[in-house]
């Protein structure tokens, strides 16, 4: 074997190792999170990051131990309605900490990486996986009950790499408005979850109807129900429909949890209740996945 043949063999055999170790920490680690969770839409701007980080405020608000990875690679906001832009990952023995939001709330973003606000990401598919291979594997999540995993809009790249690497996803939330554009591509989300054979959670209806806190009437901008329609033609579950809050942005802009910030109004209880559903069904895969274990032959040898 030629000197250059032999360097070439010896890289790529570094590459395996290196690869295999990774995927041994990734399982280590991700082993460490009781429930995982993705959170998608087909289509961009109908609120997925804001619903994200509510209904991870709204778990921690619960009890749970929560973490949200921020795997939208060109477009982070996570960290902004945290409160947390600007702050940066810290590195140990162990690995590389999260960042702390509120309520004790772990989050990892793309965003602590950049060296400014304005810095975009101008990156090809195979290191987008890389990255995100990474902050599965390389970050110290620690024990967790949910890990919240915001993905960017459609079913490219990143939604695509999330699942291939954590196969064990309890399943993907859905979020839509109630437009019929929206209506038509939130099927897309849905048939390629069912494609990858990972559980629909469910779909959620945000920017459903708006009422008028000086009046009370309400008036359904996008519509009303095509959520819930898609749903029913799709044989997924439906988690419930968020109302237009002004506030909601306003709190997003300011770093605040809406849910916090607001804790009696009507889109907080519409979080809480989705919230519920979403006990409910890990509950019962975890009834499921139990009653499959038991039924397993025995190693009598």
């Amino acid at each position: 074997m030629s000197e250059t043949k032999r360097n070439q063999f010896n890289k790529r055999e570094d590459l395996r190792k290196e690869r295999l170790e990774q995927e041994r920490r990734l399982k280590e680690r991700m082993g460490k999170v009781k429930h995982k969770i993705a959170v998608i839409s087909g289509k961009g701007g109908v609120g997925k990051s804001v619903t994200t980080a509510n209904l991870a405020m709204a778990l921690r608000w619960k009890g749970y131990s929560v973490g949200v990875l921020d795997a939208d690679i060109h477009g982070p906001s996570i960290p902004k309605m945290f409160g947390i832009h600007g702050q940066r990952l810290q590195a140990g023995p162990p690995g590389i900490f999260p960042a702390t939001g509120p309520m004790g709330i772990k989050v990892v973003s793309i965003d602590f990486l950049l060296p400014s606000e304005e810095a975009p990401v101008i990156w090809r598919g195979p290191l987008k996986m890389a990255a995100i291979r990474q902050f599965l594997s390389d970050i110290v999540w620690g024990p967790l009950d949910f890990l919240l995993i915001d993905l960017p809009p459609g079913t490219g790249d990143e939604p695509l790499s999330v699942i291939q690497l954590l196969p064990e996803m309890d399943g993907v939330i859905i979020v839509t408005i109630p437009s019929e554009v929206s209506q038509i591509v939130v099927k897309k989300a849905v048939v390629f979850a069912q494609k990858l054979n990972v559980p629909v959670i469910g779909i959620i209806e945000n920017m459903s109807g708006f009422v008028c806190p000086k009046c009370g009437a309400e008036i359904d901008i996008f519509r009303s129900g095509g959520g819930e329609k898609i749903a029913r033609e799709l044989l997924v579950p439906f988690l419930g429909k968020i109302p237009i809050d002004p506030e909601i942005c306003k709190a997003s802009d300011e770093g605040t949890p809406f849910v916090i910030r607001h804790p009696d109004s009507p889109s907080t209880k519409a979080f809480i209740n989705i919230v519920e559903k979403i006990e409910k069904f890990v509950r019962e895969r975890e009834k499921l996945t139990k009653t499959q274990v038991d039924r397993e032959p025995k190693d009598e040898g």
